[in-house]
């Protein structure tokens, strides 16, 4: 509370949030961290294959003018980050173009569904980008999905949104085994 200037409500509504979300539990001595097996991995990413995949559909079918020149800025700092081989700023830049193709497709129950999924993956999606081979793959990847969501074709996007997590999928597994 201190270290944070905030009140003991702040800090409360926060770990009653990361209860729900099932990143911490309470051990009757405090709070512990839960970690993310293998398998919640699987099933996470699973989900966000299909979510994700309808949310670029829907985004090639609603998107406006101003949305997609929204998309184009991002990826054009992708592409800039990708030559100068910035993982920390690419990470971000994953983050932007995911949460953008969720705010264009305009579903709140796609968004309320994605969105907490990202939260939970975020440390296996900046080690995925730290591996330059999948940092340019995810790079071109994002650029189809644009491509296909500029053109207006909501079934092309899908696929290649659907494409692009199956690969971090694989990706992250490979790491995941990897690292242990």
């Amino acid at each position: 509370m201190e270290l944070l200037g905030v009140s003991r409500t702040p800090i409360r509504e926060a770990l009653r949030r990361l209860e729900q979300e099932r990143l911490i539990a309470e051990s009757g001595k405090g709070s512990v961290v839960l970690g993310i097996t293998e398998e919640d991995l699987l099933d996470i990413m699973d989900i966000r294959q299909y979510a994700e995949g309808l949310a670029a559909s829907y985004a090639a079918q609603h998107r406006t003018e101003e949305q997609l020149q929204e998309l184009r800025h991002i990826m054009e700092l992708h592409e800039y980050y990708m030559t100068r081989q910035d993982a920390e700023h690419l990470s971000k830049m994953d983050d932007q173009f995911h949460a953008a193709i969720c705010t264009i497709c305009g579903r709140t129950v796609i968004i309320d569904t994605i969105q907490p999924l990202h939260r939970k993956t975020q440390r296996f999606r900046k080690a995925s980008i730290d591996d330059s081979n999948r940092m340019s793959r995810m790079v071109r990847e994002h650029r189809e999905i644009f491509e296909a969501i500029e053109a207006g074709d909501g079934e092309l996007a899908s696929q290649r949104m659907t494409r692009h997590v199956r690969e971090a999928k694989q990706n992250m597994l490979q790491r995941m085994a990897h690292n242990q």
